[in-house]
């Protein structure tokens, strides 16, 4: 499958900028160490001081190297992109840095546990980036969850970045923030919490398909889940063509019939479940070639197995995925989880450094759709050779991956005509 221009999907959000209620953070316990055994506990250790810092790039060993890389010599510089404000993409970190912000509404599976509880994860996504795509990254965990308030900060500090990750932020303001930002900056904003799920959850489907002697086209799925990621990882499923696909959430399958639907679920109920089911989610796996988890809902054992043969099943939730994978092995062909220590781990980290490394390597404007679906294609590639029940997706080591996504996106920022260099 090739990524092209047309495969546009559906980016409705709600008009109105939604906002968390002014309620006091929940108190937080790590879920691990006493404070007395911190020092011996290995994970808090990792942490102290934690994974992050900064590095020169250039020398600063004696006065020629300091009047060159500062006063007087910056003075030149700072001329320049004052004269002409592109070269700043030349001539400062700006073309190889990324804002990760968060506002710490959704961290994990942990909730709403605030920004300074959050800057760990921020943290960890930033050394990803590096690690991964060589990307630098800075953590922002910001004070306030206020839609326009969130908008108008990242706006403000965005001159200094050459995208925007965002970050664990709860729907439906996620969707909102996104469009906002995107719609206000000519840098590229994404919701990793979104999109790099579902390149991801393509990506890996694409190759199931594939190993069991099918297209996307004739698969019928069921989505557990409408929050962020069940909501993107429908809508890239339904740009790429598949054949028909059902969302449900804790009070049952959307459909245009339901009342009370919120904006999102709404529009998705509309473009969606073509077999027209309005009962739970168990009721419509019936028959059903894939299941996608992506909430913490769980599936009785009876529902896997009433699915078709050949059945793909996608159990995202992590650490305790909506249906166990050995139960699930009894059933389906083809099992991936969001967790490490099985196989087919649906992990973001196989996207978005490459997403990021393409798009600022052309200094893009923004990551399309079409974009989003020629890295789920080349991620998908980099495997397609060696593919097995246990292995649909590639290893988070394995160093094909980074430069396959980058180059994909990057050509199709070009196609797309978004590619500034």
């Amino acid at each position: 499958m090739t990524a092209t221009t047309d495969r546009s999907v559906n980016q409705t959000v709600p008009d109105a900028p939604a906002q968390v209620p002014s309620v006091p953070r929940p108190a937080f316990e790590p879920g691990g160490s006493e404070p007395a055994a911190r020092d011996t506990d290995p994970v808090f250790t990792l942490h102290k001081g934690g994974k992050i810092g900064i590095a020169l790039t250039v020398p600063l060993n004696d006065r020629d190297d300091l009047s060159r890389a500062y006063t007087p010599g910056v003075a030149r510089v700072c001329t320049a992109i004052a004269d002409e404000p592109g070269l700043a993409d030349d001539f400062t970190w700006r073309s190889n840095v990324v804002a990760v912000v968060t506002d710490g509404t959704a961290v994990l599976g942990l909730g709403d546990i605030g920004p300074a509880a959050a800057l760990p994860v921020m943290e960890g996504k930033a050394a990803l980036f590096k690690q991964f795509a060589g990307v630098d990254a800075v953590p922002i965990c910001l004070d306030c969850t206020d839609t326009e308030e969130i908008v108008e900060t990242v706006a403000r500090l965005a001159p200094s970045f050459g995208g925007i990750n965002l970050e664990d932020i709860s729907a439906p303001r996620c969707f909102a923030i996104e469009r906002l930002l995107q719609d206000r900056l000519d840098i590229p904003v994404f919701h990793d919490d979104q999109h790099g799920t579902a390149i991801v959850a393509l990506a890996a489907l694409e190759n199931a398909a594939r190993l069991t002697g099918r297209r996307l086209g004739d698969l019928r799925a069921v989505v557990s889940g409408a929050g962020a990621a069940g909501v993107a990882v429908t809508r890239i499923l339904l740009a790429a063509g598949i054949g028909d696909i059902a969302v449900g959430d804790s009070r049952g399958i959307l459909h245009p019939g339901r009342p009370n639907l919120t904006a999102i679920k709404a529009t998705v109920a509309a473009e969606t479940n073509r077999a027209g089911f309005t009962g739970s989610i168990n009721s419509a796996l019936a028959g059903a070639d894939v299941f996608l988890g992506l909430s913490s809902g769980k599936v009785p054992e009876e529902a896997v197995a009433s699915m078709a043969s050949n059945a793909i099943v996608f159990a995202m939730a992590n650490p305790d995925p909506e249906v166990d994978p050995e139960i699930a092995h009894c059933y389906a062909r083809i099992v991936a989880t969001g967790r490490s220590d099985y196989p087919n781990q649906i992990n973001n980290v196989l996207a978005f450094p490459g997403v990021f490394r393409g798009a600022l390597d052309v200094r893009a404007s923004r990551v399309t759709e079409s974009m989003k679906l020629a890295a789920a294609d080349a991620l998908a590639a980099v495997i397609v050779d060696e593919l097995t029940e246990q292995h649909i997706i590639p290893s988070v080591f394995d160093d094909r991956v980074a430069p396959a996504v980058a180059a994909a996106v990057a050509r199709q920022a070009h196609v797309d005509g978004v590619a500034r260099r």
